[in-house]
């Protein structure tokens, strides 16, 4: 069928179009028409007219589906109430639509066949969606016939068959699955959509594991929280709000825990249903999932942490809810970020084609072009080919010129301006007033840009205008205001048009506009992206409208209005669990309710994390630079580095400007014949520069860049100095510069070249160690004859002429070797930086007596210094070193002494002293003030002291300012000082009196900066910091994208929304000159769905007043600004939209909905996607290629692969077998994981002493069933496996150590009397057992080990953010310790102590109502109390809020979070691995890890190096090393690990990190100083391979010589004094070969004189019986010698070895003593390596297979036995 597919040509390769088949799809209404088609007895000519017509009718069904989905939006019974001829004209739609469809289903089912046929329609997926939709369409029409005819009730039976209405909304697919066309081959996108589900698959079951996990925690931490304080008396099944305490409260029945009722009030359990009480608890199974998934959304999750701590201990809830926000919300739910943007960028390189190239550029005027001046290429604009207008040539030169620009600008500035300084009061100005100097002035700008665009189109013409699509907007722009200036339109969403003129600022700034081209990329990827999640929001909306639109009192989803506002409240996860609670409640069905609850927490996680993750991938994609780029920038990095390093620092090179004034040093006269002159060595030096001496070695270094380093040359200078000159490029010159860059361009592309993998090479497959070898062969063999890689002698130029000339067809190796000789350039250039450097250094030393000099005083070798010096640097040594040889002694295990050595003992005493210091502070209270207590004054006076101690141990070891390694050489050091001097002020100071806002209140949030010294102590503290300074600027473009879009939406809001959200507080007063009084308001007590009597409820009096909403107003820029970042962050816009609503009207609510949509889709994934690049670029992975990041992968795998530690299968058991065999089993493994879940399920009710004992007993008892069963399958293992063997599984221990704490659990119960303690321990044993799971599923393992990877290298992360939260609450004790209870602040959530105020910011992180407490620290009076000192007044701080809270949650929630992904995705991306694009797969390193596991005989991971030969012949797939074709790679594998080890022990990682280098390609995975490094070992390794293989063939020839020689001269005597000898001998057996079968390979020591024959008696022992009746075996010859011989050779050499003990060519490997028929037979038994294996582990087949290996091995080194 791809004859009939759509073809296109991409880069000279046909593609095909994957997709929608149009031709099978869209056209078969008009393919049956070809097909001759038609009924009986009818013309075919209509059916002729429609197939000229085939486009229209491909419009008129999309349009048919387009319309189908607005008529089933608009069938509800609301809407038809509100509009009745709705139902008829709905009715008529879908009757035509469904006809339509209709027809096209049997057309295409009479053409291509239902079943058969050669397509099926049955068997095409968008057939049968098609066939579905019409389906459907049916059933509505009938169901809304039957409607309009019975008229059914809210109770009929009729409306369960609504549900068929529900899919109807997805035919809105068929409008654009026509443009889903991907340029790929059909497998392939199948593949990689099978690929992206199946780990979006795994990553869901991860995050229900986790959920599970934590549902179980919920039941048996907190069950059933039911108590309440009451008043005494209360029915428990029916409570009023009257009975309830005002706010309602949790209370503890346990006096000792929780909270306790006040003012005559009862705690008591309440007994009324989930409906009433809210589907928000622990009581069992499925609620308390459900609640977690609401407390991981961070939605609402902070009051269920104030319930229970209020009902239960609250060590429980904050261990509970802390880690079940940081687990689930911040680390498992960004593994699903992590999930999506791998798989989009392993994709995009596929969809690149479709989308555009990344990163626009922005239209130029003009076009440019390369132009030769004479000495150099560069760019010239001309405009030959745009399009003129009718203005005169001036006027088109003033259009082109800066000043034009630049007025235009500032223009847009000044209204931008003006536009900001509007200002609105709601007591003094009528917002309807709109005739002011804001209206005239914008008339005046509105008509100068209206100008602007007629002289443009003058200078330009119309068609050359509209060529651009900036002038198309600013051609919009003026329709737009123009329209805006009419009075009755001015104020109101029209100056959206005048606000938007404000985003042309940004051509003001290139690096902002760039930056946004760079980030946004082609329109078509993000504006897809967009229109995506559109669709799918309408969708989903229309299928809840026809879902929910029945309930009856139920109003969010009566309309499909209020259905699209409450699926993109979900979207945006603000309040969305008032959207599913509510409905919840308005269902009385247990399996609807838990239905509903599972169809919004999908739809919740899909939108939340995978659309989201979408858009963070698209704009990484967009910020990823291309693999040309990525080298240029590595080589760019290196030399600008050298310029760092070259140069001494400011303070240092202050010195340089003084002048020089050496201390004298007394010389005394040394014997000789010439007195010594008293000159420096600096001054000499000045005499002896390289410019005055005749320079005769080449200098990279001075030459020019552009010039190849085979080019250079080296310069000579002459008397006179050359003078500069320029000459005008010839012919020659300008082809030899096109050749050079056609030639840059070339080797761009083979750099950036994929890596290789398995390759048929001469018809057999290769494996990719034998593939790289021969890839290494040919490189060596190409560039023979030269220098090894590294080497800095220049040779001839490879792809040069004899006559000079360039030749543009350069080989790859030449081309590569170039590189080489400019890498090591670049490292000579850094050495001689280093050595400049210090020069320098050493210059200021001998000409300044005062340079390090600490504090001018000091001197230099004073002992003073040098004790401080050994106090400041002493540090402990963690590296364990052989007392013996002083080697480093390997570790495979971390150890936790090696954190000593993190810093130094000084350092490590001061972060004692400091955490000690931050402990004290944390006692601080406005109550409790360090002024007024003498415990707290000591810890300060101790840290003060401490402190003094340190600096001036430092400052007189190192200095404090102009010193090499002063105290102050970077911020570490300003910090410090900065610390320390405001703890000495403060000391000094300790104010009795600090009044608010006073200098001394300053000082004490100074003060709070103490805990930010942990920073400048810690090493990877400062890491941390530096990687997100270094992203500084980044971050700093979005920010200033995010102002400008803030500031554009609030002009707007001020325009629109100014001085009209005032209104009597009052809702029955709608004018402000009746709002005054008193109105009685009722109170809201609980959140409880309790039905109260109507005019019987908690009410009070408040006063009227005409007044703005109390968290915002749009009056001024200011206040919108503010408002609209609290809207950006995702809280509070709900009360902003409905205030909007009710107060202006719906129409100006869209203006907020927009906002929300732009601002959380794109603006917030922007600094996600900016953090994560910048992550990347910082730790060195942005600038790597794919082949680099593969090879960075897989060294991450590498180092976490472990060897395996399974004993082998017993053989001489048959009891241990069987037992082997059924525990090795999978069902036997899968039937374990069931036990471990059915036994995890006796958690879904809690284990209370309170609750039913008869429940308690059966789950008690199914329990200890369960146990015992755990209990039976470890002594199944044991046995199995032996003890020893089982211990050597962490896994096994693990599992050992759950089922005896179980077996300890069934005594404890069965023996003594329940207790809470006991069950306790029994719901622990099963929840450990539940992480069992883990490790027997492979992708739960690999995900738990990326969660598990991600918490230890964000460790630093998570205490940086600590110490961070910890100075921010320090600041908030102070600034708002004293601040009066709010709507939101209160006796949960307070700053009255460090650790209110720790649990405060650690709940506005997650965003949970931060914008609520901010505005409750912002109470000033007549609210509010003030007093003489901070501690006296209850009154906030305005300014102090925004500030605090502000920039609180933009660098911790915006910044410092998104560390976390960042790192998730570095991590996951160690087991996302493409098995196409790995380098090494997971197969082979399991393939590895199981040759390793035969080996490795004591399971110690490590084994003497001589066995690793044994161990690359039992490698099998990719990384199998054959032996007959491969003989020289084995050779060069086995003397790199006897080189590198020393002939010692080798781990499981030296092994396979060997292989790993030998599997790909240095030069294109490795990076450039590794690839050099590697490259010179393997040199190496090859040198000395091919001078022992010469060697041992010299030897070999010389030892076959004078063996001829010898038995020449036998032969000869035996021919002489034959007669003489009456025994015959036996023929020796191969004699040439008797002495080199010896291990050392060196002949023996000659015997006798040279040119005398020494003859000898020869000694005939014929065997004994003993002998004879032994079964010893022998090994046979080799099958190949240690050199490196053609086959020819080899067989000749087995032939000669087989022809003395057996006619026969079939050779044995092994011989028996007794089966030898040609004589007596000895042999040599000096064997080196070992002969058998010995071990508890080793089973009898391992043993002999090892022996025969291993005589193997004996032979191939030398030892052949011969039968004599």
């Amino acid at each position: 069928m791809l004859v009939n597919r759509k073809t296109s040509f991409k880069d000279g390769m046909l593609m095909a179009d994957y997709g929608p088949d149009e031709n099978l799809n869209d056209n078969a209404d008009i393919e049956w028409v070809n097909k001759s088609w038609c009924p009986q007895g009818v013309s075919c000519a209509g059916l002729q007219k429609l197939k000229l017509s085939s486009p229209k009718v491909r419009l008129v069904l999309r349009l048919c589906a387009f319309v189908s989905m607005i008529s089933v939006s608009a069938n509800t019974p609301e809407t038809f109430k509100e509009y009745p001829m709705l139902m008829t004209i709905t009715l008529i739609l879908d009757l035509v639509i469904m006809m339509l469809f209709t027809a096209e289903l049997v057309a295409k089912m009479r053409i291509r066949g239902v079943f058969k046929g050669e397509a099926p329609y049955m068997k095409d997926r968008w057939c049968r969606f098609d066939g579905i939709m019409v389906i459907c369409l049916w059933g509505s029409v009938i169901l809304q016939i039957y409607e309009i005819a019975a008229h059914p009730g809210p109770e009929s039976l009729a409306n369960n068959f609504r549900i068929i209405r529900a899919p109807r909304p997805l035919i809105l697919v068929r409008v654009f699955r026509n443009f889903l066309k991907f340029q790929l081959p059909k497998n392939r996108i199948n593949s990689i959509f099978k690929r992206s589900s199946q780990q979006i698959y795994n990553v869901t079951i991860f995050f229900l594991f986790f959920m599970s996990l934590y549902g179980f925690l919920g039941v048996q931490f907190f069950g059933k929280m039911k108590h309440k304080c009451v008043r005494n008396g209360t029915d428990p099944s029916n409570v009023t709000l009257f009975d309830l305490a005002v706010p309602d409260t949790f209370c503890s029945p346990d006096p000792d825990a929780g909270y306790q009722c006040q003012n005559d009030m009862v705690c008591m359990e309440l007994a009324m249903s989930p409906a009433v009480m809210g589907f928000n608890g622990f009581d069992h199974l499925p609620l308390s999932v459900f609640t977690v998934y609401q407390a991981a959304s961070q939605e609402g999750w902070v009051f269920l942490m104030y319930n229970s701590i209020d009902s239960l201990q609250s060590y429980k809830a904050y261990l509970y809810f802390l880690s079940l926000i940081f687990f689930l919300a911040w680390l498992v739910k960004n593994v699903f970020i992590a999930v999506i943007i791998e798989t989009f960028a392993e994709i995009r390189v596929q969809f690149q084609q479709m989308w555009g190239s990344r990163g626009g550029t922005a239209e130029s005027d003009a076009s440019q072009v390369i132009q030769n001046d004479g000495g150099s290429w560069k760019l010239v604009m001309v405009d030959e080919n745009k399009t003129h207008g009718l203005a005169p040539p001036i006027f088109q030169q003033v259009l082109r010129s800066n000043f034009f620009h630049t007025f235009i600008l500032l223009l847009v500035l000044i209204d931008a301006v003006i536009a900001a300084s509007l200002s609105f009061d709601h007591h003094k100005k009528n917002p309807n007033e709109k005739f002011d100097i804001f209206y005239y002035s914008e008339v005046v700008l509105t008509i100068l840009f209206a100008l602007e665009a007629v002289f443009k189109i003058w200078c330009l013409g119309l068609h050359g205008y509209l060529k651009r699509s900036l002038h198309k907007f600013e051609l919009v722009l003026v329709f737009g205001t123009t329209l805006h200036i009419i009075p009755e339109l001015y104020r109101s969403l029209m100056t959206s048009f005048q606000v938007v003129r404000l985003f042309r600022l940004i051509k003001a700034s290139p690096i902002l506009e760039g930056f946004c081209f760079k980030i946004f990329g082609p329109p078509k990827k993000l504006g897809s992206l967009i229109l995506f999640t559109m669709c799918l929001l309408i969708i989903a909306s229309s299928i809840s409208l026809q879902l929910f639109c029945f309930i009856p009192g139920f109003k969010k989803f009566q309309t499909f209005k209020e259905a699209f506002l409450s699926m993109f409240q979900i979207m945006c996860s603000e309040g969305w669990t008032d959207v599913s609670l509510d409905l919840m409640n308005s269902l009385t069905d247990c399996l609807t309710q838990a239905l509903v609850a599972i169809y919004f927490m999908v739809f919740h996680l899909f939108v939340n994390v995978i659309v989201i993750s979408l858009f963070v991938a698209v704009i990484l994609d967009n910020l990823e630079l291309d693999e040309d780029i990525k080298k240029l920038k590595q080589l760019k990095l290196r030399e600008q580095s050298l310029e760092t390093q070259e140069m001494l620092p400011l303070r240092l090179r202050i010195f340089s400007k003084f002048p020089d004034h050496p201390q004298m040093v007394r010389l005394y006269k040394m014997p000789g014949e010439f007195q010594i002159s008293d000159i420096r060595e600096s001054f000499i030096r000045q005499f002896t520069s390289p410019e005055g001496s005749l320079s005769l070695v080449v200098d990279s270094q001075d030459q020019p860049e552009n010039i190849l380093p085979e080019l250079k040359s080296s310069h000579i200078k002459l008397i006179k100095s050359p003078m500069l000159e320029t000459r005008s490029g010839g012919t020659v010159e300008k082809k030899s510069a096109i050749v050079g860059i056609i030639r840059d361009a070339n080797q761009q592309k083979i750099i950036s070249g994929g890596s290789a993998q398995l390759v048929p090479v001469g018809g057999r497959t290769m494996s990719i160690l034998a593939h790289q070898h021969q890839i290494r062969m040919e490189r060596s063999r190409s560039t023979r004859g030269g220098s090894r890689p590294t080497s800095l002698k220049l040779k001839a130029h490879p792809a040069m002429k004899e006559n000079g000339d360039i030749n543009p067809h350069a080989t790859l190796m030449g081309v590569r070797r170039m590189d080489d000789l400019d890498i090591k350039d670049i490292q000579q250039k850094k050495q001689q930086a280093e050595q400049k450097r210090n020069q320098q250094e050493v210059d200021l030393r001998e000409n300044h007596p005062y340079f390090d000099t600490p504090l001018f005083l000091i001197g230099r070798e004073s002992k003073v210094r040098k004790i401080c010096e050994m106090i400041v640097n002493a540090k402990y040594d963690y590296v364990l070193r052989d007392p013996d040889t002083g080697k480093k002694i390997k570790s495979n295990y971390k150890q936790l002494h090696k954190l000593l050595g993190l810093v130094t003992y000084l350092d490590w005493v001061m972060i004692i002293v400091t955490i000690l210091s931050c402990i004290s502070m944390c006692f601080e209270t406005p109550k409790k003030r360090i002024m007024e207590n003498p415990e707290l004054q000591v810890a300060e006076y101790v840290f003060v002291v401490f402190m003094s101690v340190e600096m001036g141990l430092k400052i007189i070891s190192n200095g404090l300012l102009f010193t090499p390694n002063a105290v102050v050489n970077d911020f570490r050091g300003i910090l410090d000082l900065f610390i320390y001097g405001v703890s000495i002020v403060f000391v000094f100071w300790m104010p009795k009196n600090i009044e608010p806002h006073s200098k001394e209140h300053i000082l004490m949030l100074l003060r709070c900066c103490r805990p930010l010294r942990i920073y400048s102590l810690v090493p990877h503290m400062r890491r941390v910091v530096y990687e997100l300074v270094r992203g500084f600027k980044e971050i700093v473009l979005v920010s200033v994208l995010l102002i400008v879009l803030m500031f554009v939406f609030a002009i707007c809001g001020v325009h629109i929304l100014g001085g009209r959200l005032a209104k009597c507080n009052d809702p029955n007063i709608t004018t402000k000159e009746d709002c005054h009084g008193i109105y009685l308001v009722e109170v809201l007590v609980t959140k409880m769905a309790l039905s109260p009597e109507p005019g019987n409820v908690p009410a009070m009096y408040v006063p009227r007043a005409w007044i703005n909403p109390r968290n915002f107003n749009f009056d001024n820029i200011g206040n919108a600004m503010l408002a609209l970042f609290e809207v950006l962050s995702l809280e509070g816009w709900l009360e902003v939209r409905d205030v909007i609503s009710s107060r202006v009207g719906i129409a100006e609510a869209i203006y907020i909905h927009f906002f929300v949509f732009i601002g959380y889709m794109i603006g917030l994934t922007l600094f996600v996607g900016v953090v994560i690049a910048n992550y990347g670029e910082n730790k060195g992975t942005a600038l790597l290629t794919v082949d680099q990041r593969r090879w960075l992968d897989l060294k991450g795998r590498i180092k976490l692969a472990q060897p395996l530690h399974i004993p082998p299968r017993p053989e001489r058991n048959m009891f241990r077998t069987l037992v082997y065999d059924i525990t090795q089993h999978l069902y036997f493994k899968r039937f374990i994981v069931f036990l471990v879940i059915a036994n995890c399920l006796m958690l879904s009710v809690p284990w209370k002493d309170d609750a039913n004992k008869s429940t308690m007993y059966i789950l008690a008892g199914f329990s200890t069933a369960f146990t015992l069963l755990f209990f039976l399958e470890v002594i199944m293992k044991m046995i199995a496996l032996s003890p020893a063997g089982y211990w050597t599984s962490r896994r096994n221990r693990f599992d050992m150590f759950v089922t005896l704490l179980g077996v300890i659990w069934i005594i404890l119960h069965y023996s003594s009397s329940q207790s809470e303690h006991i069950n306790s321990l029994g719901y622990i044993v099963i929840v450990l057992r539940f992480f069992t799971v883990t490790g027997k599923h492979a992708t739960l393992k690999m995900l738990m080990q990326t969660v598990v990877m991600s918490l230890f290298k964000a460790l630093f992360i998570i205490m940086g953010m600590f110490l961070l939260m910890l100075f921010y609450a320090y600041a908030g004790v102070i600034l708002f310790g004293s601040v009066k209870y709010g709507y939101n602040l209160g006796r949960q959530a307070n700053f009255e102590t460090a650790f209110n105020a720790i649990l405060l910011l650690f709940r506005i992180v997650t965003g949970e109502d931060w914008n609520k407490i901010m505005h409750d620290c912002m109470v000033s009076t007549p609210f509010c109390s003030k007093g003489g000192n901070f501690w006296q007044t209850d009154c906030g701080n305005y300014f102090a809020s925004i500030v605090y809270f502000c920039s609180f949650y933009v660098i911790i929630t915006y910044i410092v979070l998104n560390l976390l992904v960042a790192i998730i995705m570095e991590n996951f991306s160690l087991f996302y691995s493409n098995e196409e694009d790995a380098l090494l797969s997971y197969n082979d390193i399991r393939q590895f890890q199981n040759t390793w596991n035969l080996v490795d005989i004591n399971r110690k991971g490590m084994i003497p190096a001589r066995r690793v030969r044994f161990l690359l012949r039992l490698l099998r797939g990719r990384l199998e090393v054959d032996l007959e074709r491969d003989r020289l790679l084995f050779k060069h594998m086995c003397y790199e690990i006897e080189k590198l080890h020393q002939g010692g022990e080798v781990t499981f990682h030296d092994v396979l990190s060997m292989l790993s280098y030998r599997s790909v390609d240095i030069r294109k995975s490795l990076q450039l100083e590794e690839s050099l490094a590697r490259e010179e070992l393997e040199f190496t390794i090859e040198e000395e391979v091919a001078k022992q293989t010469i060697k041992n063939w010299l030897d070999k020839c010389l030892k076959r010589i004078r063996a001829r020689e010898h038995s020449n001269i036998i032969s000869n005597l035996r021919a002489t004094n034959e007669p003489m000898f009456t025994v015959t001998e036996l023929s020796l057996m191969n004699p040439d070969n008797k002495e080199e079968n010896k291990e050392d390979g060196q002949a023996p020591p000659r015997t006798r004189k040279k040119g005398h024959v020494e003859l000898r008696t020869p000694v005939i022992q014929p065997p004994s019986l003993s002998q004879a009746g032994s079964s010893r075996k022998f090994l046979t010859p080799p099958l190949n010698e240690g050199g490196t011989r053609s086959e020819k050779d080899r067989t000749s050499l087995r032939r000669r070895s087989c022809k003395a003990s057996n006619s026969s060519n079939k050779q044995l490997p092994l011989v028996n003593e007794n089966n030898s028929d040609s004589g007596t037979t000895t042999f040599i038994p000096n064997l080196t390596t070992d002969s058998s294996l010995v071990g508890k582990n080793v089973s009898s087949d391992i043993s002999s297979w090892w022996k025969e290996q291993s005589t193997y091995t004996n032979l191939e080194e030398g030892v052949i036995l011969e039968n004599i």
